[in-house]
């Protein structure tokens, strides 16, 4: 039901993976994908182990039959041959085709399914029943815990209605479909196996038990069973059964991780090739292929069905663990009343299942640990940057993401000039996030010496502030919440109310620098904020809006690209801009480095740009009057600023020298300090820094 309830509320491919990204941060979304991206590939190896077995089980049956040596038949080369042909050949399809391998196979085994059973009630029928159940004694062999273990292995065998939410995306009338897919595969699985395991144990079972018969021939026991009732005919018609089954389930789970890991290429949280379709057909071929790969790798090393079944059914377990908690958080951020018993008691229970399995089969939980320490080196090493760059992005546009995570982030923008007031809260508005963002206009009073005239200054200032700022705000369907506080030191406050308010962006106006003592107070904020930085210098009742062709200058370092790729995709929510990148280089820079710098600035520029944009390369030994120069055309530059120790320039002098020789609007940003693992900035991109340039 919480799969169910999450695929009507989100009717996307990607599964797990994408009702994660809409309700946890990025970074615990990645995580998710990560372990059913390999969910779906362990479950792959399994189903191409169990065709390989039902293959060689009936091969060397039939060779046995006709007279001829089947020793060959059992060997493990021929079973580890048709695993990796069954795995090929359905990647090879798959990756020219959409949807899954055809309805073929799925209708036959339900058909031969029901011949079992229904030959099953026949014999059972013909039987005694106190001998038919006689054969369930002892019915709990193993205990209670016996019961607990097995439910851990076999969970694999109802996952399948987990893959159905993968192409959600793909499907027509997802919200409709795909819950009812899901109940319709999971009533159908049920009311096969249920019948048929219970025939398997009775009228199937020798007359010491099944117990007996499982110890002795494991993977071939339900072929056996059916044989003692239907004879031959009965031994044929499971292994055909099992071969559609196994051949089915694999194409389903080729297709459900190839599609997890096309979602998370496209939000970069894997590589951004995994993301590639094939234009004829519009199939993620790419992620087919590797998905395709991974399981032929590992189906190679496991090489067996009962470890590949157990390391499969505990990461479905956690992962589905993972579906319950995603439904209970969507829940209640979306003020559903009450509290949501299904996902709190599903998830309680799927998590310890998964635990209990863990300490069962330790080799299947060291599998996962392993799984999750590839993953999480491979996003801080690789994938960090780009992914924060991308869910940035696709905060700024989507106005109900920051409302599913449960977050508010608060803009923060301190006004001292009324002539500055209505366009910096035109960029406070750009800036906000949609739908749960909030504005603090904050505007700090000096005490005067004389303390009876301190009340009426505060009116008069506050009175001429709060009028232009709420003007521009009703203009922008904006409504912000003021403060005015008393301090000496303006800046301090500034800082000290930014803390408090844990404010996630500090917007301010451009101070005149030529005033005495002006970029010592600024370097003294910006170096002691724990927030984004923007600082704008724009007409009076300049607006964002006005911005059609805006340039963003990019040096060599991606550490304002989460900030920039937040601003830019806010631009376009009204309408798209046209963006222009530009890079310079010095003459000296080699054809190979121009080649690679170039490549790199495209890469930027398609994480960050959210609508039409271009890439300009400059080769200038002067990159300020390169700068300068393209502003001539643009409507608006946003350029990135380093925070800079004390007693360095606040801004910099590549940004402070675009400020004072230019006039067009111009927007500064600078990112927080990092002081999280998750949110270390990657290495320099491009090999030329914009401060070598100047």
């Amino acid at each position: 039901m919480s799969f169910a309830d999450l695929a009507r509320r989100f009717p996307e491919s990607g599964g797990v993976y994408t009702y994660a990204k809409k309700v946890l941060n990025i970074e615990v979304a990645f995580l998710v994908g990560w372990v059913v991206w390999f969910a779906s590939i362990v479950a792959g190896v399994l189903y191409a182990l169990g065709f390989a077995a039902f293959a060689a089980e009936g091969l060397a049956r039939g060779l046995a039959v006709a007279g001829v040596s089947a020793v060959w038949a059992q060997g493990p080369a021929l079973r580890v041959g048709l695993t990796v042909a069954s795995i090929a050949v359905y990647t090879m399809v798959l990756a020219r085709r959409v949807g899954g391998a055809g309805d073929a196979a799925n209708v036959g085994k339900v058909i031969v399914f029901a011949v079992l059973i229904g030959a099953g009630i026949l014999a059972w029928a013909g039987e005694s029943t106190t001998e038919m159940l006689g054969r369930l004694d002892p019915f709990m062999p193993g205990g209670s815990l016996g019961v607990v273990a097995a439910m851990g292995y076999t969970f694999i065998a109802l996952q399948g209605f987990g893959l159905i939410p993968t192409v959600g995306g793909e499907v027509k009338d997802p919200a409709r479909n795909v819950p009812l897919g899901m109940y319709l595969s999971l009533g159908i699985a049920l009311a096969i196996y249920l019948p048929l395991l219970f025939l398997m144990a009775t009228v199937g079972a020798p007359p010491g038990g099944i117990r007996t018969a499982a110890i002795a021939s494991p993977e071939s026991l339900v072929a056996i069973s059916a044989e003692r009732f239907m004879g031959p005919s009965g031994y044929w018609l499971v292994i055909g059964a099992g071969v559609l089954s196994m051949l089915s389930a694999l194409s389903a789970n080729v297709v459900a991780a190839s599609r997890v890991a096309f979602t998370m290429a496209r939000d970069r949280t894997l590589p951004r090739r995994f993301g590639r379709v094939l234009g004829s057909t519009g199939t993620p071929a790419v992620a087919v292929a590797v998905s395709g790969i991974m399981m032929a790798v590992i189906a190679l090393v496991v090489g067996e069905v009962a470890a590949a079944g157990a390391a499969s059914s505990l990461i479905f377990l956690v992962s589905f663990a993972m579906v319950h908690w995603t439904a209970a958080l969507a829940a209640r951020r979306s003020g559903k009343a009450g509290p949501a018993v299904i996902p709190i008691v599903g998830g309680v229970l799927c998590l310890g299942l998964s635990t209990f399995q863990a300490f069962v089969v330790p080799e299947a939980g060291s599998v996962i640990a392993l799984w999750l320490a590839i993953g999480a080196v491979l996003y801080l090493t690789v994938f960090a940057s780009g992914a924060s760059t991308a869910d940035a992005s696709a905060e700024a546009r989507d106005p109900d993401l920051a409302r599913l995570r449960g977050r508010s982030p608060l803009v923060l923008v301190p006004i001292a000039n009324p002539a500055r007031a209505a366009s910096l809260v035109d960029v406070a508005a750009t800036l906000r996030t949609p739908g749960t963002g909030r504005v603090l206009l904050l505007s700090v009073v000096r005490p005067r010496p004389d303390k009876s005239e301190t009340e009426h200054t505060i009116s008069e200032d506050a009175e001429a502030v709060l009028r232009e700022a709420l003007q521009q705000s009703f203009e922008s369907s904006l409504a912000p919440e003021t403060l005015f506080t008393i301090a000496s030191d303006v800046w301090r406050e500034i800082a000290r109310v930014a803390r408090v308010q844990s404010c996630e962006t500090v917007l301010l106006g451009l101070p005149d620098l030529g005033q005495p003592g002006m970029e010592a107070s600024l370097e003294g904020l910006l170096a002691g904020l724990d927030a984004d930085a923007v600082i704008v210098r724009a007409p009076r009742r300049w607006r964002m809006d006005s911005a059609s062709r805006v340039l963003v200058p990019v040096g060599g370092r991606r550490e304002h690209s989460r900030l920039r790729a937040r601003l830019l995709s806010s631009l376009s929510r009204s309408e798209e801009r046209s963006l222009t990148f530009l890079h310079a280089v010095p003459p000296t820079t080699s054809t190979e480095e121009r080649r690679h710098a170039e490549r790199e600035m495209k890469s930027l520029a398609r994480d960050e740009a959210a609508g039409p944009y271009e890439v300009a390369l400059e080769v200038t030994g002067h990159a300020v009057e390169a700068i300068i120069a393209k502003a001539a055309d643009a409507d608006l530059v946003v350029m990135g600023m380093e925070r800079r120790a004390r007693g360095q320039r606040p801004l910099g002098d590549l940004a402070l020298a675009i400020a004072q020789q230019t006039d067009v609007p111009l927007v500064l940003i600078s990112r927080r300090p990092q002081r999280s693992i998750v949110g270390l900035s990657t290495a320099s991109f491009l090999t030329t820094r914009t401060d070598d340039v100047r």
